[in-house]
Parts: C-alpha cells; sequence; structure tokens
C-alpha cells in the first residue's frame, strides 16, 4: 500500500468521522481508533524493512549489537508514545496524552544513559593524562 492509499484512507475516515460526530460520539472515536490502528499496522512493514537495514548496517560497522538494539527501542518508543498521544488527544484527553509522551521522554532518556555513559568514556580515553 503506498502512501496515496494511506492517505485516501485518512480522508474517507475524516469524512466518516465529520458525518457521525453529530448523532454518535462514541462511534466517531472508534472510527479514529481503527483509522489509526490500520494505518500504523500498514506502516509496520515498512518499520520491519527498515530495522532490517539498520542491524545489516551494524553488522557491516561492526557496532556492538545492544548499541543498535537500544536505538531501535529508543526509536521504537518514540513512534509509539507519539502515536498514543495522539490517539487519546483525539478523544480530547489532552493530559492523559501529555502523559504519555512524558512518560515516553523519560523511557527515552532511560535507555539512552548506557550509551551516554560509552561515549563519555570513550572520549576521556582519547585525553591523555
Amino acid at each position: 500500500m503506498d502512501m496515496l492509499q494511506i492517505v485516501s484512507l485518512g480522508i474517507v475516515a475524516s469524512l466518516l468521522v465529520v458525518v457521525v460526530k453529530e448523532q454518535k460520539p462514541s462511534f466517531a472515536f472508534f472510527l479514529i481508533l481503527l483509522t489509526g490502528i490500520t494505518i500504523f499496522v500498514i506502516v509496520i512493514e515498512y518499520i520491519t524493512e527498515i530495522i532490517g537495514l539498520i542491524e545489516y548496517l551494524g553488522v557491516k560497522a561492526n557496532v556492538n549489537g545492544m548499541y543498535i538494539e537500544t536505538i531501535l527501542q529508543i526509536i521504537g518508543i518514540a513512534y509509539i508514545a507519539e502515536f498514543g498521544a495522539h490517539m487519546v488527544r483525539d478523544a480530547g484527553l489532552s493530559s492523559v496524552a501529555a502523559k504519555i509522551e512524558l512518560a515516553g521522554k523519560v523511557l527515552i532518556l532511560v535507555l539512552a544513559v548506557p550509551i551516554l555513559k560509552a561515549v563519555i568514556e570513550t572520549i576521556i580515553g582519547f585525553i591523555p593524562a
């Protein structure tokens, strides 16, 4: 499925939501949720290809697998947190969406600390004593 089909799905769903929202707000939110999940599932196929390429490049560059895995986890957390926050925001719960975003940022920071530590240790190793 290409971008034109994804955009078409989004436009059709948006029109349906606008029509249905006045009489059945809960059904309109269900349409929003279903559309978001459908688009996410479609995009997962492309994300899988990108992850494979990043892992391949990491092996070719002789980068520690732990670093590649951590970076991929960070990217995954960022996308999932953004997706979840947008879905909750569509339901009108901005404060919950902000908490999801905060949790994503904290988890990213937790995963990034070991990489930051390794970078600092490497830099210190280059400095003559």
